[in-house]
């Protein structure tokens, strides 16, 4: 039997509960790896966080991913973990050889998936499905029967496959959005549908092939799912799954809710998980970019100086972040003064009107912002020509 105590956090009431499976789905990313090491310290900083399961691998691929697996689950982390299977009790029993407390048990259920891919039928899917969650359920497990390619499945076949698995004992459904194929308002009006015809949880597993699976997984939430799946960055299959950074920070900002999650760990986590990945985190990322708290444009960078609720949602420390004024071709008067204050020049309006034009020209020159010693090179240049003028 597993050792973890995570379950207690899934157990606790609260309105919607955050399922991380950057080390499933998120390691699926086409030439991702994560080494054992690099998965154990993932997921501490993922408890740290808060999240509330996180889904640690496949336990039937054996050899390093089993054993990262087996390692998570013997860190005693307040987080639930999860192990991700087919639904196959061969699958289940090398689950429960990992020590995890929870499985997710995928099987399709759009006809294109049983047709093509599992060469079967509904009936052969609802026998596979029920027979793995009632294995699982009987050694103990917490478990979410997944949905594959929910969205492109039959409602009401659909309806059928849930009803079959909260009776065969599972504790959610997972509905997948496996291809990144719904828009906000169909998720809305589908979720809202399969929570009206029964009584069962809904967890969200969103994809972002068309640049919505945030706002799918929020969609989800207002309709009734209270469970968020999310990865890192919105690592994942293809173009990613929705990003935890962007659903905590909705939740507070965009929802309204009061969440338990600690923000200031997301851009640790975001960039250690970006270096493990050997991918990108773009300056202009949603949430933990490092542009997300600068500003240049001249009438930006004046009124988050006056006020920065002028043109920031929150305090850039609640992620991590700090608050950047840059200069550069943009740039106004004001930003020139505070930027030379902040170099320890005190400048009036009318040298920084000066400065402005030269800030300008160079900027258009060098196709960039400017940085400190060419800021104080072409405050030097206007002085030594407006004593040389004289």
């Amino acid at each position: 039997m597993n050792n973890s105590t995570g379950l207690n956090r899934l157990s606790q009431e609260k309105g919607v509960y955050i399922i991380d499976t950057t080390l499933r789905d998120g390691e699926q990313t086409a030439g991702v790896v994560f080494s054992k090491k690099e998965k154990v310290y993932i997921a501490k900083l993922l408890d740290e966080i808060g999240v509330d399961q996180i889904e640690a691998g496949t336990p039937i691929m054996g050899g390093d991913e089993a054993e990262s697996i087996k390692a998570i689950a013997k860190l005693g982390l307040k987080a639930s973990i999860m192990g991700w299977n087919r639904a196959n009790i061969n699958d289940i029993k090398a689950s429960i050889d990992c020590g995890v407390d929870a499985v997710a048990i995928s099987i399709s259920t759009s006809d294109i998936h049983i047709k093509y891919k599992l060469g079967t039928t509904r009936e052969r899917v609802l026998e596979n499905m029920v027979k793995a969650a009632e294995y699982a359920k009987s050694h103990g497990l917490y478990i979410s029967v997944n949905a594959e390619d929910a969205s492109r499945s039959d409602e009401n076949f659909l309806l059928e496959f849930v009803r079959a698995a909260k009776q065969a004992g599972a504790n959610r459904v997972r509905y997948c959005d496996t291809i990144g194929i719904l828009d906000p308002l169909s998720t809305f009006q589908r979720i809202q549908r399969l929570r009206q015809a029964s009584d069962v949880e809904i967890e969200m597993h969103t994809h972002n092939d068309f640049g919505m699976a945030t706002a799918n997984t929020v969609a989800g939430m207002q309709a009734g799912a209270r469970f968020l799946g999310v990865t890192v960055n919105g690592l994942g299959e293809r173009a990613g799954n929705a990003a935890l950074e962007e659903i905590v920070m909705a939740l507070k900002y965009v929802c309204n809710n009061v969440i338990p999650y600690d923000t200031g760990k997301l851009k640790e986590t975001c960039e250690y998980v970006a270096r493990a990945s050997g991918r990108i985190l773009p300056p202009w990322k949603a949430v933990v970019g490092s542009n997300m708290f600068a500003h240049e444009s001249g009438i930006h960078a004046d009124g988050a100086l006056k006020n920065p609720q002028t043109y920031e949602v929150f305090d850039p420390a609640e992620v991590g972040l700090e608050r950047q004024i840059v200069i550069g071709k943009h740039s106004g008067s004001a930003s020139i003064i505070n930027k030379f204050k902040g170099l320890g020049i005190e400048l009036d309006e009318a040298v920084a009107g000066e400065l402005l034009i030269r800030v300008r020209a160079l900027a258009v020159d060098l196709k960039r912002t400017l940085i400190d010693k060419e800021l104080i090179h072409l405050y030097n240049e206007y002085l030594y020509e407006k004593v040389n003028a004289i």
